[in-house]
């Protein structure tokens, strides 16, 4: 009996088209799980809007778009002691830093906060060596960040650690090692925070280096050291988000102590 080679390739295509398209809906379901993911993130409440003002009579300037980084924001003082290159927590808009920036900018540091892809740093680490171009006459340069944010400021200072002075890392810690460098080092976290891994913070804190400035801000949380409300999972804190951003500016202060000396 002769095959139908006719209807066997019939089946044969179909059977591909229903492949390709299982394959199409995949990709497209992916797609949208991608998109909802990088637009569900935390906002910057009224507290960093009104620290975006140009109105304040502070002294401080605010620039938005730095260098390539189109909506990077500059918070520039009257007179530049220091400069220091902030990268916003993972999910978390870039204008929610605004309260914090603004006030180390009153003490004389020149603050830029890059907008990250999809709210996150791990998609540009090394976005701190490129804007640093903006500010060619500044002679000191930190840089930092906030959680994720903090993590990948430290591989962005580990690939040019000639090119920063000291690195700020708040609920963060360092997967590269630090310990020879001669970077100043900040940890600082909240007595409260329970987002940030104790265990991932210890086991990678050998990575600093020995004279490490390491602070704990009792009743602190996870949170407020941007200002976008209440985090999912962290503890409850005792003292107000601007408690914790003064108190954070106190300890920069301490760090860049030689910078902004009155």
């Amino acid at each position: 009996m002769k095959k139908n080679i006719y209807s066997n390739g019939k089946k044969s295509h179909k059977r591909c088209w229903i492949v390709l398209s299982i394959i199409g809906i995949l990709i497209l379901c992916g797609i949208n799980v991608a998109i909802a993911y990088v637009n569900d993130y935390y906002k910057a409440n009224s507290a960093a809007q009104t620290a975006m003002l140009q109105e304040a009579d502070d002294g401080v300037t605010v620039i938005c778009g730095l260098f390539d980084n189109e909506k990077a924001l500059a918070f520039e003082p009257e007179t530049v002691k220091a400069g220091l290159i902030f990268y916003p927590g993972g999910k978390v808009e870039y204008v929610a830093y605004a309260p914090l920036m603004r006030e180390l900018a009153q003490n004389g540091i020149l603050c830029i906060v890059p907008h990250m892809p999809g709210n996150l740093a791990v998609f540009d680490m090394y976005a701190g060596e490129e804007l640093m171009q903006s500010y060619p006459n500044v002679e000191h340069w930190y840089i930092g960040g906030h959680s994720l944010g903090g993590s990948m400021a430290a591989e962005c200072a580990y690939k040019y650690s000639n090119s920063f002075e000291g690195l700020i890392l708040c609920a963060a810690y360092s997967t590269k090692d630090l310990s020879t460098t001669d970077l100043k080092v900040l940890s600082i976290y909240g007595s409260e925070d329970k987002v940030l891994s104790m265990e991932k913070y210890q086991s990678n804190r050998s990575n600093l280096p020995e004279d490490v400035i390491e602070k704990v801000i009792d009743g602190g949380c996870h949170a407020y050291f941007g200002s976008y409300g209440a985090q999912d999972g962290d503890g409850t804190p005792t003292i107000s988000n601007a408690e914790q951003i003064q108190t954070t500016v106190d300890y920069v202060k301490l760090l860049m102590g030689i910078y902004i000396e009155e």
